[in-house]
């Protein structure tokens, strides 16, 4: 949350006041093209009556803000705006700066990676919560201890960022959430004495692309196995990545007609064990709106939300058929299930949509 509002003195008319993230900077025209939080851009002009300051990330106390020219912003900051009653004129713009919020949370990210855990809750008994963690072999069982002090807070349904968690406690938690927490670590790493906890209900769906508005944010689809329709929401903070195209590809294609290895584990061309879908996504570069196309098969990673037939994206992949195939044949569903995106669909598919090296291990829990 960037910070509380309202932070105007009360007048006769309602100031319009609202959190969003900077989509463009007009120079010549004054003017910040804004892509609020919900709701359709605006375009906010810059006077030199405009109060601009700027506030470090995660910072609520206006006291501590600090000045700054419009020269300052750029997209993709984030930013707290208050227009003038009955036009689109700036009275004043906060910004937290998006390389400012980079570095936080890349400190952020790095401290739930070396003093946490991620997995799917299993079990709860007391005071411990046991996960099902992923790993390049079999997966691995962890135990998180928590406290009176132990901080929770839950995914909202229809949320993206993990900032926007909303506070919660241990009871809330169920077997089949998503569970990330950190503090004290053993040092096998199965075991954390729990700082923090947050934890969600996700789903994983997957489908053909059948309509995509880019203006919009949009995605239409169909939704494999089921054959409804689905419609997919494009937030600012979605991450969408996508496969390569291995059919251009001179001398390789897609991993088809996997088998089963001897240890059980599904192997490739030529005998060599077949990646694992989650490192192949955790290792994928961040694609743009231009990778969905049409006719595509995209996989989507959504926090369950209000409505069954739409998902607001935390990530997306798309040109991911080759993926779901992979998928398919780890879960043991064979063939027959690549037909299904239920079969072989687990949260662990989606592991790793945070980025590279951020360790990840639920599908976008991305602090």
């Amino acid at each position: 949350m960037l910070l509380a509002l309202p932070w105007w003195p009360a007048s006769g008319q309602t100031i319009r006041s609202f959190v969003g993230t900077v989509a463009a900077v007009e120079r010549e025209a004054g003017g910040v093209t804004i892509q609020p939080d919900s709701g359709e851009r605006v375009v906010a002009r810059i006077s030199s009556e405009t109060i601009l300051q700027r506030v470090e990330p995660g910072e609520k106390d206006l006291k501590k803000a600090t000045p700054v020219q419009f020269g300052d912003i750029a997209p993709g900051d984030r930013v707290l705006v208050s227009i003038e009653p009955g036009t689109n004129d700036a009275r004043r713009i906060v910004v937290m700066s998006a390389a400012d919020i980079t570095k936080r949370d890349e400190v952020d990210r790095k401290d739930w990676v070396e003093r946490g855990v991620t997995g799917v809750v299993t079990a709860r008994k007391e005071n411990e919560i046991t996960v099902s963690v992923k790993s390049s072999g079999a997966d691995k069982t962890a135990v998180v201890t928590v406290a009176a002090e132990t901080t929770f807070r839950r995914y909202a349904p229809d949320s993206v960022r993990f900032a926007d968690a909303r506070p919660s406690n241990a009871k809330e938690v169920q077997i089949g959430d998503q569970l990330r927490a950190r503090g004290i670590k053993s040092q096998d790493g199965l075991r954390v004495m729990a700082e923090n906890v947050v934890f969600g209900t996700f789903v994983t769906k997957a489908g053909a692309v059948t309509s995509f508005d880019a203006a919009a944010r949009e995605i239409h689809l169909t939704e494999m196995g089921t054959g409804k329709p689905l419609v997919v929401k494009l937030m600012a903070d979605t991450q969408i990545k996508a496969l390569p195209d291995f059919s251009a590809a001179p001398f390789a294609g897609p991993p088809t007609g996997l088998a089963a290895g001897p240890g059980g584990g599904p192997v490739g061309r030529g005998g060599f064990p077949a990646p694992d879908p989650a490192e192949m996504i955790e290792h994928m570069p961040v694609a743009g709106l231009d990778a969905i196309k049409i006719g595509q098969t995209v996989i989507v990673s959504s926090t369950k939300g209000a409505k069954a037939d739409e998902l607001t994206a935390i990530a997306i992949v798309a040109n991911a058929q080759m993926l779901i195939q992979m998928a398919t044949m780890r879960s043991g569903a064979g063939r027959a299930g690549q037909d299904n995106a239920s079969t072989g669909l687990s949260p662990g598919v989606m592991s790793g949509m945070g980025g590279g090296g951020l360790g990840l291990d639920l599908p976008g829990m991305i602090p």
